[in-house]
């Protein structure tokens, strides 16, 4: 699905990411860990293309679509969330959900002057996708509800809601688990693993909890000093003396702790 090239991405002297090449295969759920400061997020906007790339290619079902704006890799099907949520915070949680999906009819002065009854039956539409989603993500009851008034995690499956709402072939998870009760990161790796068996989402997920990645993902690759260290299952990665190093750099005290 994602194959990346020699990636550079230089903020000054400072390497973020540093010859990095990997790829996300169709269909997985790739886990992406490192000590922090390895270059995951900055590789993930690199990808995402809120960030260009010094060097180096990204290459998308075989097409390159290095550096190109959001908006596009959108279209595309490529999606990312944030480590933090980006909701609108006045709006509903289904208004949130009906907004994602693009060229909409309403958008257009003309069609809001001439075009009402295909706006109507537009509304409808994602009206219903979007209860359709909220129901999916177990938090129906939480459709009128302003989206700035509900809890962390529950913004987090928003965010995968969003989505749902488009036809999402990768999606890009930054830090899903931040903050969130564990409760409800269950939910969310429930969710993750539905998404990838029954909608077959492809994702690739940057998160520090090892027993969250241990969970859902397969395979797991290993970022230190802007480039792929190494790739594996878990079991693997924990026994990788190279892996171990990385973090014992960093102050970890035993390889338990790896991640």
């Amino acid at each position: 699905m994602i194959k990346v090239e020699n990636l550079h991405r230089h903020f000054g002297a400072f390497r973020a990411v540093d010859g990095a090449s990997l790829e996300i295969a169709k269909g997985s759920i790739t886990g992406l860990v490192g000590p922090n400061g390895a270059g995951k997020t900055t590789l993930f906007n690199v990808i995402a293309g809120a960030l260009q790339p010094t060097s180096g290619r990204v290459v998308m079902d075989g097409e390159d679509i290095t550096g190109l704006p959001p908006h596009e890799l959108f279209h595309k099907g490529l999606l990312r969330t944030f480590q933090i949520a980006h909701e609108f915070s006045s709006m509903s949680c289904r208004e949130n959900l009906m907004m994602v999906p693009g060229a909409q009819s309403g958008e257009t002065l003309w069609s809001t002057w001439f075009g009402r009854k295909r706006i109507a039956e537009e509304e409808r539409a994602l009206k219903a996708k979007a209860d359709e989603v909220l129901d999916f993500l177990t938090i129906s009851h939480l459709a009128d509800h302003p989206a700035g008034a509900i809890s962390g995690g529950q913004k987090k499956l928003l965010e995968l809601g969003r989505t749902m709402m488009v036809d999402a072939k990768i999606v890009f998870l930054d830090e899903v688990g931040a903050g969130v009760n564990r409760t409800l990161l269950n939910t969310i790796a429930d969710t993750i693993v539905r998404l990838n068996t029954e909608r077959g989402y492809t994702f690739c997920v940057i998160e520090h909890d090892m027993d969250f990645i241990g969970r859902i993902c397969d395979p797991v690759i290993v970022m230190a000093e802007g480039k792929k260290l190494a790739e594996g299952s878990l079991a693997d990665i924990k026994a990788n003396e190279q892996v171990i190093e990385a973090y014992l750099g960093t102050g970890l005290k035993n390889k338990e702790q790896v991640g």
